[in-house]
């Protein structure tokens, strides 16, 4: 019998083929973040920068657990019932960044439905955390929806992290394929919630690469702007497993430039844009210039 490749990965260009998992000075860091029992979504959504930033000493941790109460077709993190939450967690990233000596932090987590305010506690008592033990770290968050609940949103803006990540990942059109369980002006609303409170940079993020026109792309640029993100990155999609959807194009760096300066055009205020960025990659030089304000 014939094997079934109609969801077999592409190839990939040669522009995407230079980034090499094992580097070194990198286990150091993944022994350390193993000893402390931490999740990383450069290891649970096979990041292809992992090297390069463990080798750095940096890393984003993914609270609340590795398994998602969604199941995205782009997302490599299993969609499962989720674990219990860790109310020790906190504590050991702010000894992971201590250890990593980090000026900025980065902080994800996967979505969890299945709490009344979608973890977003967690992410508050891991601010703290942080903060209690070294002031001086930036923090960054890149937040789930949380449904667009109220007081989810709120415990984040009281908790006022330097910079409140949320990718709309793609454009409207794409949502029922790439997204089925999200929604995009759901999304948009959570954005300009943080925003509106004043005091927090908003930042959002797409993966290009999934059949997206760039006409369509600048609309999801104008609805971002008039929900107050001013920080944007794009990258290409790299298809994580066979059992997610595929790479319909791969976008040359030379195209990632020219749609880098057409954002910033439009109004941005920092794009981050090319085959391997992604919405944490080099997080604490994307957001600089803006922190510093």
């Amino acid at each position: 019998m014939a094997k079934d490749t109609s969801n077999r990965r592409k190839r990939l260009p040669e522009w995407l083929r230079g980034k090499d998992p094992l580097q070194r000075g990198m286990v150091d860091t993944k022994k350390m973040l193993d000893g402390l029992e931490l999740n990383t979504v450069c290891q649970s959504a096979r990041c292809p920068n992992i090297g390069e930033c463990y080798a750095k000493k940096t890393a984003t941790f993914m609270i609340l657990g590795n398994k998602c109460t969604r199941n995205c077709k782009f997302c490599a993190v299993p969609g499962e019932k989720p674990e219990p939450v860790d109310t020790e967690e906190p504590a050991r990233i702010a000894k992971a960044v201590d250890r990593l000596k980090l000026r900025h932090a980065v902080i994800t987590s996967v979505t969890r439905d299945d709490l009344e305010y979608g973890g977003s506690e967690q992410f508050v008592r891991v601010i703290n955390a942080i903060r209690d033990m070294n002031p001086n770290v930036t923090i960054e968050i890149l937040t789930p929806d949380f449904n667009n609940n109220k007081q989810a949103i709120n415990n984040i803006i009281k908790a006022s992290p330097e910079i409140f990540n949320h990718n709309i990942e793609t454009v409207p059109s794409l949502y029922d394929e790439v997204r089925p369980e999200a929604d995009y002006q759901q999304s948009l609303d959570v954005l300009k919630a943080v925003s509106d409170a004043g005091n927090i940079i908003v930042k959002s993020g797409l993966m290009l690469g999934l059949g997206e026109t760039e006409e369509e792309l600048i609309e999801v640029w104008k609805d971002l702007l008039e929900s107050g993100c001013e920080i944007l990155t794009m990258g290409q999609y790299l298809q994580p497993g066979h059992g997610n959807i595929q790479v319909k194009e791969y976008i040359r760096p030379e195209k990632f430039e020219e749609l880098k300066d057409k954002a910033l055009k439009l109004g941005f205020k920092t794009v981050a844009a090319g085959p391997h960025v992604r919405s944490s990659y080099l997080a604490e030089e994307t957001g600089k210039s803006l922190m510093n304000k």
